[in-house]
Protein backbone atom coordinates (compact mmCIF):
# COMPACT_ATOMS: atom_id res chain seq x y z
CA UNK A 1 0.00 0.00 0.00
CA UNK A 2 3.05 2.52 -0.12
CA UNK A 3 1.25 4.21 -3.35
CA UNK A 4 -2.07 4.57 -1.73
CA UNK A 5 0.24 5.80 1.62
CA UNK A 6 1.61 8.66 -0.76
CA UNK A 7 -2.03 9.63 -2.51
CA UNK A 8 -4.00 9.65 0.49
CA UNK A 9 -2.29 9.39 3.72
CA UNK A 10 -5.75 9.38 5.60
CA UNK A 11 -7.51 6.73 3.56
CA UNK A 12 -4.48 4.89 4.37
CA UNK A 13 -4.09 5.22 7.54
CA UNK A 14 -7.50 4.71 8.64
CA UNK A 15 -6.97 1.06 6.74
CA UNK A 16 -4.02 0.33 8.96
CA UNK A 17 -6.22 1.24 11.77
CA UNK A 18 -9.10 -1.22 11.21
CA UNK A 19 -6.36 -3.83 9.94
CA UNK A 20 -5.18 -3.71 13.33
CA UNK A 21 -8.59 -4.02 15.17
CA UNK A 22 -9.63 -6.76 13.13
CA UNK A 23 -6.56 -8.14 14.31
CA UNK A 24 -7.08 -7.73 17.79
CA UNK A 25 -10.23 -8.74 18.37
CA UNK A 26 -12.61 -11.56 18.04
CA UNK A 27 -15.09 -10.68 15.52
CA UNK A 28 -17.90 -13.10 16.57
CA UNK A 29 -20.87 -11.31 14.33
CA UNK A 30 -22.07 -14.09 12.56
CA UNK A 31 -22.78 -12.70 9.30
CA UNK A 32 -19.19 -11.65 8.96
CA UNK A 33 -15.34 -13.69 8.14
CA UNK A 34 -12.38 -13.09 6.83
CA UNK A 35 -11.36 -13.80 3.10
CA UNK A 36 -8.40 -15.25 1.83
CA UNK A 37 -5.36 -13.12 0.46
CA UNK A 38 -6.53 -14.56 -2.78
CA UNK A 39 -9.86 -12.60 -2.72
CA UNK A 40 -8.57 -9.64 -1.69
CA UNK A 41 -5.88 -9.76 -4.35
CA UNK A 42 -9.03 -10.22 -7.02
CA UNK A 43 -11.20 -7.68 -5.33
CA UNK A 44 -7.72 -4.87 -6.50
CA UNK A 45 -7.29 -5.84 -9.95
CA UNK A 46 -7.60 -4.15 -13.07
CA UNK A 47 -11.38 -5.89 -13.26
CA UNK A 48 -12.95 -2.41 -11.75
CA UNK A 49 -11.86 -0.49 -14.32
CA UNK A 50 -14.59 -2.26 -16.96
CA UNK A 51 -17.91 -1.78 -17.24
CA UNK A 52 -19.76 -5.33 -18.37
CA UNK A 53 -23.48 -4.61 -18.82
CA UNK A 54 -25.37 -7.95 -20.02
CA UNK A 55 -24.33 -11.23 -19.66
CA UNK A 56 -21.48 -13.43 -21.04
CA UNK A 57 -21.42 -13.09 -24.87
CA UNK A 58 -24.43 -10.91 -25.00
CA UNK A 59 -22.59 -8.01 -23.85
CA UNK A 60 -23.96 -4.05 -24.69
CA UNK A 61 -20.38 -2.91 -24.38
CA UNK A 62 -16.73 -4.35 -26.78
CA UNK A 63 -13.96 -5.25 -25.03
CA UNK A 64 -15.64 -8.01 -22.85
CA UNK A 65 -14.17 -11.26 -23.69
CA UNK A 66 -12.11 -12.28 -20.83
CA UNK A 67 -14.59 -10.45 -18.60
CA UNK A 68 -16.77 -12.97 -20.22
CA UNK A 69 -14.43 -16.30 -19.39
CA UNK A 70 -14.50 -15.03 -15.92
CA UNK A 71 -18.04 -14.94 -14.96
CA UNK A 72 -18.56 -18.31 -17.11
CA UNK A 73 -16.18 -19.57 -14.62
CA UNK A 74 -17.94 -18.03 -11.49
CA UNK A 75 -20.87 -19.46 -12.98
CA UNK A 76 -19.67 -23.14 -13.55
CA UNK A 77 -18.00 -23.54 -10.17
CA UNK A 78 -21.37 -22.13 -8.50
CA UNK A 79 -23.13 -24.84 -10.27
CA UNK A 80 -20.78 -27.69 -9.51
CA UNK A 81 -20.48 -26.88 -6.13
CA UNK A 82 -24.22 -26.29 -4.84
CA UNK A 83 -25.64 -29.00 -7.95
CA UNK A 84 -27.91 -26.45 -9.39
CA UNK A 85 -27.93 -25.81 -13.42
CA UNK A 86 -28.57 -22.21 -13.15
CA UNK A 87 -26.61 -19.75 -11.43
CA UNK A 88 -26.59 -15.52 -11.81
CA UNK A 89 -23.45 -13.93 -9.97
CA UNK A 90 -24.33 -10.58 -10.83
CA UNK A 91 -26.30 -9.62 -7.80
CA UNK A 92 -24.18 -6.76 -5.62
CA UNK A 93 -25.44 -8.69 -2.48
CA UNK A 94 -28.21 -10.14 -0.55
CA UNK A 95 -30.91 -7.35 -0.40
CA UNK A 96 -30.40 -7.26 -4.53
CA UNK A 97 -30.15 -10.84 -5.13
CA UNK A 98 -33.92 -10.81 -3.15
CA UNK A 99 -35.65 -7.79 -4.64
CA UNK A 100 -34.40 -9.16 -8.26
CA UNK A 101 -36.11 -13.02 -7.54
CA UNK A 102 -39.30 -11.03 -6.40
CA UNK A 103 -39.15 -8.63 -9.40
CA UNK A 104 -39.01 -11.86 -11.82
CA UNK A 105 -41.62 -14.30 -9.93
CA UNK A 106 -44.24 -11.50 -8.41
CA UNK A 107 -46.21 -8.87 -9.78
CA UNK A 108 -47.11 -6.03 -7.53
CA UNK A 109 -49.51 -6.81 -4.75
CA UNK A 110 -48.13 -10.77 -4.74
CA UNK A 111 -47.97 -12.20 -1.19
CA UNK A 112 -44.86 -12.68 -0.02
CA UNK A 113 -44.79 -15.46 3.16
CA UNK A 114 -41.66 -15.15 5.04
CA UNK A 115 -40.14 -15.38 8.99
CA UNK A 116 -40.56 -12.21 10.92
CA UNK A 117 -37.76 -10.31 11.41
CA UNK A 118 -38.75 -9.92 15.59
CA UNK A 119 -38.24 -13.95 15.06
CA UNK A 120 -34.75 -14.29 13.08
CA UNK A 121 -36.01 -13.74 9.27
CA UNK A 122 -34.39 -10.93 7.18
CA UNK A 123 -35.20 -7.32 6.39
CA UNK A 124 -36.38 -9.00 2.29
CA UNK A 125 -38.04 -11.63 3.35
CA UNK A 126 -41.35 -9.12 3.95
CA UNK A 127 -40.73 -7.14 6.77
CA UNK A 128 -42.30 -3.63 7.42
CA UNK A 129 -41.08 -0.92 5.83
CA UNK A 130 -38.87 -2.67 3.67
CA UNK A 131 -39.64 -3.16 -0.49
CA UNK A 132 -40.58 -6.60 0.03
CA UNK A 133 -43.74 -5.04 1.89
CA UNK A 134 -44.51 -2.19 0.21
CA UNK A 135 -44.76 -3.47 -3.13
CA UNK A 136 -45.68 -6.71 -2.34
CA UNK A 137 -48.46 -7.97 0.30
CA UNK A 138 -46.10 -9.52 3.18
CA UNK A 139 -47.60 -12.43 5.44
CA UNK A 140 -45.17 -13.25 8.36
CA UNK A 141 -45.02 -16.59 10.43
CA UNK A 142 -43.60 -16.67 13.72
CA UNK A 143 -41.61 -19.27 16.10
CA UNK A 144 -43.57 -21.91 18.15
CA UNK A 145 -43.51 -21.80 22.25
CA UNK A 146 -39.40 -24.11 21.78
CA UNK A 147 -38.43 -21.08 19.39
CA UNK A 148 -38.00 -23.39 16.67
CA UNK A 149 -40.13 -23.42 13.51
CA UNK A 150 -43.69 -24.45 14.05
CA UNK A 151 -44.96 -26.44 11.02
CA UNK A 152 -48.11 -27.56 11.67
CA UNK A 153 -48.86 -23.39 11.97
CA UNK A 154 -46.76 -22.36 8.64
CA UNK A 155 -49.11 -24.69 7.01
CA UNK A 156 -52.40 -23.66 8.08
CA UNK A 157 -51.01 -20.09 7.27
CA UNK A 158 -50.07 -20.99 3.73
CA UNK A 159 -53.69 -22.91 3.41
CA UNK A 160 -54.91 -19.70 4.16
CA UNK A 161 -53.39 -16.90 2.44
CA UNK A 162 -52.31 -19.09 -0.61
CA UNK A 163 -48.92 -16.45 -0.92
CA UNK A 164 -46.85 -17.04 -4.61
CA UNK A 165 -43.55 -17.47 -2.84
CA UNK A 166 -42.34 -18.81 0.66
CA UNK A 167 -39.34 -17.68 1.99
CA UNK A 168 -36.98 -19.90 4.49
CA UNK A 169 -33.39 -18.99 4.96
CA UNK A 170 -32.77 -17.04 8.69
CA UNK A 171 -30.99 -14.58 9.88
CA UNK A 172 -30.87 -15.48 13.48
CA UNK A 173 -32.16 -18.82 13.72
CA UNK A 174 -29.43 -21.29 15.79
CA UNK A 175 -30.98 -24.93 14.68
CA UNK A 176 -31.28 -26.65 11.16
CA UNK A 177 -33.71 -25.72 8.52
CA UNK A 178 -35.83 -28.60 7.04
CA UNK A 179 -35.86 -27.47 3.96
CA UNK A 180 -37.75 -30.63 2.91
CA UNK A 181 -41.44 -29.51 4.77
CA UNK A 182 -41.00 -26.44 3.60
CA UNK A 183 -40.96 -27.67 -0.29
CA UNK A 184 -44.03 -29.69 0.82
CA UNK A 185 -45.88 -26.87 1.93
CA UNK A 186 -44.86 -24.48 -0.85
CA UNK A 187 -46.21 -27.58 -3.06
CA UNK A 188 -49.42 -28.22 -1.74
CA UNK A 189 -50.02 -23.80 -2.11
CA UNK A 190 -48.60 -24.04 -5.64
CA UNK A 191 -46.14 -21.31 -4.23
CA UNK A 192 -42.30 -21.07 -5.19
CA UNK A 193 -40.00 -21.71 -2.18
CA UNK A 194 -37.17 -19.80 -2.33
CA UNK A 195 -34.27 -20.95 0.24
CA UNK A 196 -31.76 -17.77 1.58
CA UNK A 197 -29.35 -19.81 2.40
CA UNK A 198 -26.77 -16.23 3.03
CA UNK A 199 -25.62 -17.55 6.49
CA UNK A 200 -25.36 -21.33 5.98
CA UNK A 201 -23.83 -21.65 2.23
CA UNK A 202 -20.64 -22.59 3.47
CA UNK A 203 -22.16 -25.21 6.04
CA UNK A 204 -24.08 -26.65 3.19
CA UNK A 205 -21.15 -27.24 1.24
CA UNK A 206 -18.71 -28.71 3.56
CA UNK A 207 -21.74 -31.00 4.29
CA UNK A 208 -23.04 -30.23 7.86
CA UNK A 209 -26.39 -28.37 7.03
CA UNK A 210 -28.82 -29.79 4.72
CA UNK A 211 -29.41 -28.22 1.10
CA UNK A 212 -32.16 -26.83 -0.06
CA UNK A 213 -31.85 -27.65 -3.91
CA UNK A 214 -33.70 -30.63 -4.05
CA UNK A 215 -36.72 -28.95 -2.37
CA UNK A 216 -36.87 -25.12 -3.35
CA UNK A 217 -37.30 -23.72 -6.77
CA UNK A 218 -34.65 -20.90 -6.03
CA UNK A 219 -31.93 -20.13 -3.76
CA UNK A 220 -29.81 -17.37 -3.24
CA UNK A 221 -27.02 -16.64 -0.97
CA UNK A 222 -24.51 -13.90 0.09
CA UNK A 223 -20.82 -14.87 -0.96
CA UNK A 224 -19.47 -13.36 2.51
CA UNK A 225 -20.26 -14.93 5.97
CA UNK A 226 -19.48 -18.50 5.73
CA UNK A 227 -18.52 -19.03 2.12
CA UNK A 228 -16.04 -16.97 3.17
CA UNK A 229 -16.11 -15.03 -0.06
CA UNK A 230 -15.87 -11.03 -0.71
CA UNK A 231 -19.57 -9.52 -0.16
CA UNK A 232 -21.57 -10.14 -2.95
CA UNK A 233 -24.14 -12.65 -3.87
CA UNK A 234 -26.17 -14.97 -6.11
CA UNK A 235 -29.13 -16.85 -7.07
CA UNK A 236 -29.56 -19.96 -8.16
CA UNK A 237 -32.66 -21.97 -10.31
CA UNK A 238 -33.18 -25.99 -9.22
CA UNK A 239 -34.01 -28.39 -11.50
CA UNK A 240 -37.31 -28.40 -9.61
CA UNK A 241 -37.47 -24.53 -10.23
CA UNK A 242 -36.92 -25.31 -14.21
CA UNK A 243 -39.68 -28.25 -13.76
CA UNK A 244 -42.15 -25.16 -12.41
CA UNK A 245 -41.25 -22.50 -14.88
CA UNK A 246 -38.83 -23.28 -17.73
CA UNK A 247 -38.35 -19.47 -18.39
CA UNK A 248 -37.17 -18.80 -14.52
CA UNK A 249 -33.52 -18.18 -15.57
CA UNK A 250 -34.01 -15.56 -18.08
CA UNK A 251 -36.76 -13.65 -15.72
CA UNK A 252 -34.44 -13.61 -12.78
CA UNK A 253 -31.73 -12.52 -15.97
CA UNK A 254 -33.69 -10.14 -16.72
CA UNK A 255 -34.49 -9.13 -13.61
CA UNK A 256 -31.13 -8.40 -12.80
CA UNK A 257 -30.19 -6.30 -16.05
CA UNK A 258 -31.94 -4.22 -16.83
CA UNK A 259 -34.67 -4.44 -13.96
CA UNK A 260 -32.59 -3.48 -11.10
CA UNK A 261 -28.88 -3.14 -12.18
CA UNK A 262 -26.34 -1.63 -14.65
CA UNK A 263 -23.03 -3.50 -14.93
CA UNK A 264 -22.02 -5.94 -12.73
CA UNK A 265 -18.83 -5.43 -10.44
CA UNK A 266 -16.37 -7.44 -12.21
CA UNK A 267 -13.78 -7.48 -9.50
CA UNK A 268 -16.16 -9.00 -7.48
CA UNK A 269 -16.92 -11.63 -9.77
CA UNK A 270 -13.26 -12.65 -10.26
CA UNK A 271 -12.91 -12.92 -6.08
CA UNK A 272 -16.12 -15.04 -5.99
CA UNK A 273 -14.91 -17.56 -8.62
CA UNK A 274 -11.77 -17.65 -6.22
CA UNK A 275 -14.10 -18.29 -2.86
CA UNK A 276 -15.76 -20.53 -5.05
CA UNK A 277 -12.25 -22.68 -6.23
CA UNK A 278 -11.09 -22.59 -2.08
CA UNK A 279 -14.79 -23.72 -1.59
CA UNK A 280 -14.28 -26.59 -3.77
CA UNK A 281 -11.44 -28.24 -1.51
CA UNK A 282 -11.41 -30.70 1.37
CA UNK A 283 -10.02 -27.97 3.61
CA UNK A 284 -13.40 -25.76 3.36
CA UNK A 285 -15.21 -29.14 4.17
CA UNK A 286 -12.97 -29.07 7.67
CA UNK A 287 -13.49 -25.82 8.37
CA UNK A 288 -17.34 -25.99 8.12
CA UNK A 289 -16.93 -28.78 10.04
CA UNK A 290 -15.08 -27.07 12.81
CA UNK A 291 -17.11 -23.72 12.46
CA UNK A 292 -20.00 -26.34 13.79
CA UNK A 293 -18.12 -28.09 16.78
CA UNK A 294 -17.23 -24.26 18.28
CA UNK A 295 -20.31 -23.15 17.51
CA UNK A 296 -21.77 -25.79 20.23
CA UNK A 297 -18.99 -26.10 22.12
CA UNK A 298 -19.20 -22.23 23.10
CA UNK A 299 -23.09 -22.85 23.39
CA UNK A 300 -22.34 -25.82 26.04
CA UNK A 301 -19.84 -23.32 27.75
CA UNK A 302 -22.15 -20.40 27.87
CA UNK A 303 -24.95 -22.45 28.88
CA UNK A 304 -22.73 -23.86 31.98
CA UNK A 305 -22.62 -20.03 32.86
CA UNK A 306 -25.69 -19.65 33.11
CA UNK A 307 -26.48 -17.53 29.94
CA UNK A 308 -30.37 -18.90 28.36
CA UNK A 309 -29.80 -19.72 24.39
CA UNK A 310 -32.51 -19.60 22.04
CA UNK A 311 -33.29 -22.77 20.86
CA UNK A 312 -31.16 -24.17 24.33
CA UNK A 313 -27.87 -24.44 22.29
CA UNK A 314 -26.51 -24.27 18.60
CA UNK A 315 -26.46 -26.36 15.53
CA UNK A 316 -25.00 -24.26 12.95
CA UNK A 317 -22.45 -21.19 13.28
CA UNK A 318 -24.82 -19.37 15.15
CA UNK A 319 -25.96 -18.43 19.01
CA UNK A 320 -28.90 -16.35 20.02
CA UNK A 321 -28.69 -15.05 23.35
CA UNK A 322 -31.75 -14.29 25.17
CA UNK A 323 -30.30 -11.64 28.44
CA UNK A 324 -33.39 -11.19 30.37
CA UNK A 325 -32.07 -13.14 32.70
CA UNK A 326 -28.89 -11.82 32.89
CA UNK A 327 -30.76 -8.38 33.71
CA UNK A 328 -28.92 -6.45 30.79
CA UNK A 329 -30.31 -5.81 27.44
CA UNK A 330 -28.37 -6.29 24.66
CA UNK A 331 -27.35 -2.78 23.52
CA UNK A 332 -25.50 -2.54 26.81
CA UNK A 333 -23.95 -6.00 26.43
CA UNK A 334 -22.63 -5.71 22.79
CA UNK A 335 -21.34 -2.42 23.86
CA UNK A 336 -19.53 -3.93 26.97
CA UNK A 337 -18.54 -6.67 24.71
CA UNK A 338 -16.46 -4.40 22.28
CA UNK A 339 -15.24 -2.79 24.82
CA UNK A 340 -13.14 -6.40 26.27
CA UNK A 341 -12.53 -6.66 22.73
CA UNK A 342 -15.25 -9.21 21.35
CA UNK A 343 -17.28 -8.11 18.63
CA UNK A 344 -20.71 -9.41 18.70
CA UNK A 345 -24.29 -7.34 17.98
CA UNK A 346 -27.74 -6.28 19.67
CA UNK A 347 -30.50 -8.82 18.36
CA UNK A 348 -34.13 -9.22 19.32
CA UNK A 349 -35.10 -12.44 20.48
CA UNK A 350 -38.19 -14.54 19.84
CA UNK A 351 -41.20 -12.36 21.84
CA UNK A 352 -39.37 -9.75 22.55
CA UNK A 353 -40.92 -7.28 23.79
CA UNK A 354 -37.79 -4.59 23.76
CA UNK A 355 -37.58 -1.87 21.21
CA UNK A 356 -35.48 -2.84 18.29
CA UNK A 357 -32.58 -0.67 19.29
CA UNK A 358 -32.36 -1.82 22.70
CA UNK A 359 -33.52 -5.80 22.36
CA UNK A 360 -33.34 -8.57 24.73
CA UNK A 361 -30.65 -10.45 23.17
CA UNK A 362 -27.02 -10.82 21.23
CA UNK A 363 -26.13 -12.52 18.40
CA UNK A 364 -22.85 -14.25 17.93
CA UNK A 365 -21.18 -16.90 15.92
CA UNK A 366 -17.94 -18.80 15.23
CA UNK A 367 -17.31 -18.44 11.47
CA UNK A 368 -14.78 -15.49 11.53
CA UNK A 369 -12.88 -17.12 14.59
CA UNK A 370 -12.47 -20.32 13.09
CA UNK A 371 -11.10 -18.96 9.72
CA UNK A 372 -8.14 -17.42 12.19
CA UNK A 373 -7.85 -21.10 13.51
CA UNK A 374 -9.47 -21.37 16.74
CA UNK A 375 -11.12 -24.67 18.13
CA UNK A 376 -13.42 -26.47 20.85
CA UNK A 377 -10.59 -25.75 23.68
CA UNK A 378 -10.76 -22.34 23.25
CA UNK A 379 -14.23 -21.83 23.47
CA UNK A 380 -14.31 -22.39 27.28
CA UNK A 381 -11.99 -19.15 27.31
CA UNK A 382 -14.29 -16.66 24.46
CA UNK A 383 -16.97 -18.03 27.11
CA UNK A 384 -15.36 -16.97 30.48
CA UNK A 385 -14.49 -13.53 29.14
CA UNK A 386 -18.07 -13.25 27.96
CA UNK A 387 -19.21 -14.46 30.79
CA UNK A 388 -16.81 -11.70 32.97
CA UNK A 389 -18.01 -8.89 30.28
CA UNK A 390 -21.78 -9.26 31.29
CA UNK A 391 -21.21 -9.67 34.74
CA UNK A 392 -19.65 -6.59 35.09
CA UNK A 393 -22.62 -4.61 33.53
CA UNK A 394 -25.24 -6.36 34.90
CA UNK A 395 -28.32 -4.83 36.05
CA UNK A 396 -27.41 -1.35 33.75
CA UNK A 397 -30.98 -0.08 33.37
CA UNK A 398 -32.18 2.08 30.84
CA UNK A 399 -35.57 3.93 30.76
CA UNK A 400 -38.63 3.42 28.81
CA UNK A 401 -39.00 6.59 28.46
CA UNK A 402 -37.33 7.52 24.63
CA UNK A 403 -35.78 10.84 25.69
CA UNK A 404 -34.59 9.76 29.33
CA UNK A 405 -33.21 6.39 28.16
CA UNK A 406 -31.22 8.26 25.01
CA UNK A 407 -29.67 10.89 27.99
CA UNK A 408 -29.04 8.22 30.85
CA UNK A 409 -27.62 5.30 27.49
CA UNK A 410 -25.27 8.47 26.33
CA UNK A 411 -24.33 8.36 29.98
CA UNK A 412 -23.71 4.64 30.83
CA UNK A 413 -21.71 4.53 26.97
CA UNK A 414 -19.14 6.58 28.73
CA UNK A 415 -18.79 5.01 31.48
CA UNK A 416 -18.57 1.09 29.66
CA UNK A 417 -15.97 2.17 27.22
CA UNK A 418 -14.05 3.73 30.17
CA UNK A 419 -14.50 0.35 32.90
CA UNK A 420 -11.38 -0.93 33.83
CA UNK A 421 -12.16 -4.39 34.14
CA UNK A 422 -13.72 -4.27 30.78
CA UNK A 423 -10.41 -2.73 28.81
CA UNK A 424 -8.31 -5.41 30.98
CA UNK A 425 -10.08 -8.14 29.55
CA UNK A 426 -9.55 -6.52 25.69
CA UNK A 427 -5.79 -6.98 26.77
CA UNK A 428 -6.05 -10.40 27.22
CA UNK A 429 -7.96 -10.87 24.41
CA UNK A 430 -5.58 -8.99 22.31
CA UNK A 431 -2.71 -11.21 23.43
CA UNK A 432 -4.63 -14.39 22.85
CA UNK A 433 -5.20 -13.43 18.64
CA UNK A 434 -1.85 -12.74 18.86
CA UNK A 435 -1.34 -16.11 18.33
CA UNK A 436 -4.20 -16.70 15.73
CA UNK A 437 -2.98 -14.56 12.57
CA UNK A 438 -5.02 -13.12 10.27
CA UNK A 439 -4.64 -14.73 5.89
Amino acid sequence: MNLLKRVDPIIYKLVLAEEKRQKEVLEMIPSENYTSKAVMEALGTVLTNKYSEGYPHKRYYQGNRIIDDIEMLAQERAKKLFKVPYVNVQPLSGSPANAAVYMAILNPGDKIMGLSLAFGGHLTHGAPLTFSSRFFKSVQYTLGKDKLIDFTEVEKLALKEKPQVIVCGFTAYPSIIDFERFGEIADKVKAYLLADISHIAGLIVAGVHPSPVNYAHIVTTTTHKTLRGPRGAMIMVTDKGLKKNPDLAKKIDSAIIPGLQGGPHDNQTAAIAVALLEASKPAFKRYGQQVVKNSKALAKHLVAFGFDLVSGGSENHLILIDLKNKNVNGAVAALALETAGIVVNKNGVPFDTNPPFYPSGIRLGTPAITTRGLSQKDMIKVADWMHRTIEEVKGVDLPTDKEKRKEVWKAKKAEIVKNKKLLDIAKEVKNFTAKFPIG
